[in-house]
């Protein structure tokens, strides 16, 4: 078979996927353009829920890929792996015995059925699904037309390991045309499952190369508000000893599973600010499709 044969095949199989999951969603009555889901965090011993509505419209594929992960339940148990002032960064890692634990992503989602926008066409007769996301923003050759999401407080963004100078390419589908796109980077589109919520005030510069594609529906109470995550965060923050820091430094190897040789065998790594007392993602439940 040829290679254009092979990649309309691709093509068709990740219309289908497409298809079959919207077809579930429409059964199920609440097939809608602004999802929405419940994250359940974990801290110091409470349960702190925080509702979401995501963007179909302006970040379709990113919202599909997240909604898979969250039904297959990926999400529960892992845990904030970097915490910041404007960021608390998760899916990716667990918090086991005072020890950070990466999830091995690719080989934890091989026997998923996920809905393929990246593939690894090194060899053009035969397609790879990568299981990765294609970005849906600027800096990847995305424009939305319209109001989207941007990087204020509350922003659910899609994220991806840092692959250095590494310059592999992909090939990619882009939901608004089904036509594979070649030669493009793989950095750009080799999101898996990290994600993170932004509680800074505004970093639009951000959204040219991250995609934000949910935002907290009622960020002022479920997080700020005297009951909110991030208000337990600054009372057992205040709490602390002076020889005593909410988090610790950890370096940890980035990129351990990735598919490709060259950006697993670069042995990047990242060091990141991990809570003492675990911020633990309980549960990601959609509520609405």
């Amino acid at each position: 078979m040829n290679s254009k044969k092979l990649i309309r095949r691709a093509v068709c199989l990740a219309s289908a996927a497409v298809l079959s999951v919207s077809a579930i969603a429409m059964f199920a009555g609440c097939t809608t353009d602004r999802p929405e889901i419940t994250i359940t965090y974990t801290f110091n011993g409470k349960d702190y829920a925080v509702d979401y509505t995501l963007s179909r419209k302006s970040a379709p594929q990113t919202v599909q890929h997240f909604i898979e992960l969250a039904d297959a339940g990926y999400y529960n148990g892992l845990c904030i792996h970097n915490y910041s002032s404007a960021y608390l960064y998760s899916g990716g890692y667990t918090y086991e015995n005072g020890e950070l634990v990466e999830k091995q992503y690719f080989s934890s989602v091989a026997d998923l059925d996920l809905t393929q926008s990246v593939f690894n066409v090194s060899d053009e007769d035969n397609p790879v699904p990568l299981n990765t996301v294609y970005g849906e923003f600027k800096a990847n050759g995305v424009t939305v037309s319209g109001s989207r999401y941007t990087h204020t407080a509350g922003a659910l963004v899609m994220y991806y390991a840092d692959k250095g100078n590494d310059g592999t390419r992909v090939a990619t589908i882009r939901s608004s045309d089904g036509e594979m796109q070649y030669n493009c980077e793989y950095k750009y589109n080799s999101a898996t499952s990290l994600f993170y919520t932004f509680t800074g005030t505004q970093n639009t510069d951000r959204d040219a190369t991250y995609c934000v594609f949910g935002m907290a529906s009622d960020y002022e109470n479920q997080m700020t508000g005297d009951d909110g995550l991030l208000t337990a965060i600054e009372d057992y923050t205040s709490g602390l000893g002076e020889d005593q820091s909410f988090t610790e430094e950890v370096t940890m190897r980035i990129n351990t599973d990735d598919p490709f040789d060259s950006v697993r065998n670069a042995k990047l790594s990242e060091t990141f600010e991990v809570p003492v007392e675990p911020i633990v993602i309980k549960s990601v439940v959609v509520n609405k499709y």
